[in-house]
């Protein structure tokens, strides 16, 4: 039976690669979480078998997922999933970590200077990017590597990074391994116990009906048959317009409602201020968009509220508004750059939103759920807030 091996084994992972793997011919996965043990622990206690709640407008259907056959925590054994990265059981290495735990700079190369890098380069540390460095560094056969997370051109910064870090470390990664870049898709919230009741199932997780993950056509190996990919040359316009217009608008969403009460994305999309907003931003990201995309973007613009509106997918704005620090450049600031001095009222008011959302947490003291935490809070505490904030994802 061929086999993937996954690293980041959460509610996305859960909601949509593992849901074309279960759809898949004879496929299986090796999960892998880096912090703890939580996640495979209650898997494990169930044979790592769960519920997919899929809820739309008319309903909720429970689809129950079982590809998954084991998983390793890495902090519990480091040594044992560099030994699952370098072995040929696996065709397949797939990543959903999350923008930060790539510990890319501002350039988008992997940030030397960042302590969790240098401490890993030392050898004092095991980052997601060090791990997959020395496992890939002992292949002996061929492997794809693919990267899952909102990156833009994620596949050849993921290949760069892992250089990077291989040339740091003195290891040598093998020219047999290829980083395809993908665009993913599918609207993940967080668990809450009213799923887990619904499901009857702890380790529930609920997603929404649509789903769409477009890849370059780039394998070393054995590709697996999952139904519904488009398999493509080029990722590069499909990204855009993903990133754009959905994470752009749900950025906007996630700060701006907030700050007006709102707790949910279907509550802030009814908010006529906000919608009217969103929608000027997507119009805005829309023209910065490759000729290949641009006459989709108006249905698309159309299906992307549709989506917001559902009703029955309770997506929490706090959600979305963690990690703004890493989110802002790639989805509001790399399409203000793109409109080169246009007129963009829609997209400065997303950063006006994310600076009032920062300074507002920091001033009722809450903790900001940020890699750059604490230069976001000295920056609240300057002589010149706004300037400071926007200092620090202008890079």
């Amino acid at each position: 039976m061929p086999h993937i091996l996954h690293l980041g084994v959460g509610n996305f992972f859960r909601a949509h690669a593992a849901a074309y793997t279960q759809d898949s011919a004879g496929w299986s996965v090796t999960g892998v979480s880096f912090r703890s043990g939580t996640i495979r622990n209650g898997l494990a206690a169930q044979g790592f078998a769960y519920s997919l709640v899929i809820k739309d407008a008319d309903g909720t259907t429970i689809k129950p997922i079982n590809c998954i056959t084991n998983m390793l925590v890495a902090s519990e054994d480091p040594q044992a999933v560099i030994d699952a990265i370098a072995s040929d059981r696996f065709d397949v290495i797939t990543l959903t970590v999350t923008e930060k735990a790539y510990g890319l700079g501002p350039d988008g190369r992997l940030d030397m200077n960042a302590p969790d890098t240098r401490a890993d380069v030392n050898g004092a540390g095991a980052t997601v990017l060090g791990t997959l460095a020395r496992g890939l560094a002992l292949r002996t056969t061929p492997v794809t590597v693919l990267c899952c997370d909102n990156l833009p051109e994620n596949g050849a910064k993921l290949a760069q990074a892992v250089r990077d870090f291989a040339t740091a470390s003195n290891l040598q990664v093998p020219d047999q391994i290829t980083f395809p870049s993908c665009m993913v898709d599918r609207i993940t919230p967080a668990t809450t116990d009213a799923i887990r009741d619904e499901a009857n199932d702890p380790m529930a997780v609920p997603t929404e009906a649509f789903t769409e993950w477009v890849i370059e056509d780039r394998f070393a190996a054995a590709r697996p048959d999952w139904p519904g990919v488009q398999w493509v040359n080029d990722v590069t316009p499909h990204e855009m317009r993903k990133l754009r217009m959905l994470n752009g608008a749900h950025s906007f969403l996630a700060y701006a409602g907030i700050l007006r009460g709102h707790t949910y994305v279907h509550e802030a999309i009814a908010d006529p201020d906000l919608r009217s907003t969103t929608l000027a931003l997507m119009a805005e990201a829309a023209e910065t968009l490759p000729g290949e995309v641009q006459k989709q973007t108006e249905a698309y613009a159309k299906a992307l509220i549709q989506r917001f509106e559902n009703p029955n997918l309770h997506h929490s704005l706090r959600q979305i508004a963690m990690d703004g620090s890493q989110k802002m450049p790639i989805r509001i600031l790399s399409t203000l750059t793109e409109r080169q001095g246009k007129s963009s009222p829609a997209l400065n008011q997303a950063i006006d939103a994310w600076v009032g959302f920062v300074r507002a947490e920091v001033a009722a003291a809450r903790p900001l759920d940020d890699p750059r935490a604490e230069a976001l809070i000295a920056a609240c505490q300057s002589e010149h807030p706004v300037a400071a904030l926007r200092a620090l994802i202008d890079g």
